[in-house]
């Protein structure tokens, strides 16, 4: 929402309740006061979309209809054009998979779809395809023009140990994986038979990162839906798609990272976790809701029974069944319970006793005061415990927390504690607000501070770098702030100066205030030359004519000091 000349809202970078994420059309960057994140539009692509520099420039080129230039690779370009290759190799695959899945030789393949119940269109949509086991792929490829380095680099062809090229996946069920803008990144390949390993996946490469990527995110986006549904298998997500939940995406190994969390809560604040009803299963269900909770969102857990996972109960009782389920899903909280329960005999005391305080420790963590009182008049009917005794062990529980972080802060060292004197406090913001003037203000405010204000007469460390930078490329006739920002590629200093570009210094009449500011490094300098030389003076050693020297100097600093204003 507009809130002045800027737009706020809540970050998709951290959980918050209050909006303190900041756009600003006029200096066209974004800022959050809370977690300090910021940059322009390319670092805010960067980091959204879990790009590098160049695919955030084609992404935002490709919406905004602009044909980029071509580049000519240097030396240094090599990773990009392996990149380029990388793609067009994985396509060629996927094209390559979901045709041999048609063909006379395939038919293990084509007789577990049907044992599975895939049709023709969910094959399609997936892409899905089949992978023969006399490296026909390789040859394939070396026919399209590919060499044996990029081959290795793409991961479908690997080098045995006679030195012999060989397909990487061989007799298995193929899954394209794609990312959200359908570019083919990797491959899931399953057996057909009982043989081990069960899946195998390609190792992440430079266009590959399992932890940044969710298999069937680029369909599901699509949908628009009030809730994602994420399932632990690619045949769980193909399924559900089939029967008409399209809003369902699978993580790519069962730990789910901060990564996939920030694209899930992209698309989606409501999250459904449906992983297998297993130990592990159980594990990576609680990791992966700790996230998204972590993350803002609302995160639920899908309760099954009477089928080992989605795919199974979907084909077993239909897909109204299954939404029924969704809609039934249990919070977070719930689930700690549920698991919790599982483990223990609440029927035995001691069982009951540790029941109750492990209860407590889930709820301290509840910082929603309705949302803990509901839960503990639930938890107080469901389990024959009394209200005053979970809220008594709740509080027993905060205050033993409280008195640690106390005895800890009491054995920190001193100087981890933070104590900046008021001066010290006033300087950094001066040197922030110059900042700000050369970042606004460009090569006309640079001109009229760059003899009066040095890097040297700054004091903290990122101000000294940033002003340094920028006398450099004031220096060199840049004066354009984008262009700047791209200048530093650490995320720590561009989220450090958008922090000063953010800022409202409160300033007026700017002309004045600059006038004002070189004024007080003026004075700051003359009566640090002053004392000097009063502490020379009182050497004793000094000759007549080195004594009437600096008593000139001295009294010509203090006719300077008073005639600035």
């Amino acid at each position: 929402k507009r809130s002045g000349r800027n737009f706020f809202g809540l970050c998709p970078f951290h959980k918050e309740k209050s909006p303190s994420f900041s756009v600003s059309p006029d200096k066209q960057i974004f800022h959050c006061f809370g977690c300090g994140v910021g940059g322009n539009v390319i670092h805010f692509i960067s980091q959204i979309e879990n790009l590098d520099f160049k695919e955030s420039l084609e992404l935002l080129a490709e919406r905004a209809n602009i044909t980029l230039p071509v580049l000519s690779f240097s030396g240094e370009d090599k990773n990009q054009v392996i990149k380029q290759k990388i793609y067009e190799i994985n396509n060629k695959s996927a094209e390559f998979y979901h045709n041999s899945l048609y063909n006379k030789d395939s038919k293990i393949a084509q007789d577990y779809i049907k044992l599975r119940k895939l049709n023709n269109d969910t094959l399609k949509a997936f892409q899905i395809g089949y992978a023969g086991q006399n490296n026909e792929l390789y040859a394939y490829l070396k026919g399209q023009g590919f060499s044996d380095e990029e081959l290795l680099a793409s991961s479908m062809v690997i080098k045995n140990e006679s030195g012999k090229y060989v397909d990487r996946f061989r007799k298995r069920l193929m899954f394209p994986i794609q990312d959200v803008r359908n570019k083919t990144i990797a491959f899931g390949g399953r057996v057909l038979d009982s043989s081990l390993p069960k899946y195998i996946n390609s190792p992440e490469n430079a266009v590959y990162s399992k932890g940044r990527n969710l298999y069937g995110l680029n369909v599901a986006k699509n949908e628009n839906a009030s809730v994602l549904i994420i399932v632990e298998g690619y045949m769980d997500a193909v399924s559900l798609h089939q029967r008409g939940i399209k809003n369902v995406v699978a993580s790519l190994g069962t730990a789910l990272t901060e990564a996939q969390g920030r694209l899930l809560r992209k698309y989606s604040e409501k999250i459904v976790i449906s992983y297998d009803s297993d130990a592990a299963g159980q594990a990576a269900t609680l990791r992966g809701l700790e996230i998204l909770k972590n993350m803002g969102c609302d995160v639920r857990v899908l309760q099954m029974e009477d089928a080992k996972d989605p795919d199974e109960y979907v084909v077993k009782f239909g897909s109204g069944r299954f939404n029924m389920l969704v809609n039934q899903a249990i919070s977070l909280v719930e689930f700690k319970i549920k698991v919790l329960k599982s483990k223990l005999n609440i029927e035995n005391t001691n069982d009951k006793i540790k029941f109750l305080n492990e209860i407590a420790k889930i709820l301290s963590t509840e910082d929603n005061n309705i949302e803990q009182e509901v839960y503990i008049e639930k938890i107080s009917k469901d389990y024959n415990i009394s209200k005053e005794a979970i809220y008594a062990q709740i509080n027993k529980n905060s205050s033993a927390t409280n008195k640690g972080s106390k005895i800890l802060e009491k054995t920190l060292p001193i100087h981890n504690k933070i104590k900046i004197k008021v001066s010290d406090e006033v300087s950094i913001k001066r040197e922030k607000l110059v900042i700000s003037f050369l970042l606004n203000g460009g090569l006309e405010v640079y001109e009229k501070i760059k003899n009066y204000i040095m890097p040297t007469d700054f004091t903290e460390e990122n101000n000294i770098l940033i002003l340094k930078k920028l006398y450099e490329e004031f220096e060199r006739g840049n004066s354009n702030i984008n262009n700047i920002l791209d200048t530093w590629k650490e995320p720590d200093k561009i989220n450090y100066i958008t922090g000063i570009m953010a800022e409202d210094f409160e300033i007026t009449d700017i002309d004045r205030s600059i006038k004002d500011v070189i004024a007080i490094y003026k004075k700051e300098k003359l009566n640090q030359n002053k004392i000097d030389i009063i502490a020379k003076l009182e050497n004793n050693k000094l000759s007549i004519e080195e004594k009437s020297l600096l008593e000139k100097e001295l009294n010509e600093i203090i006719i300077n000091l008073a005639s600035i204003r």
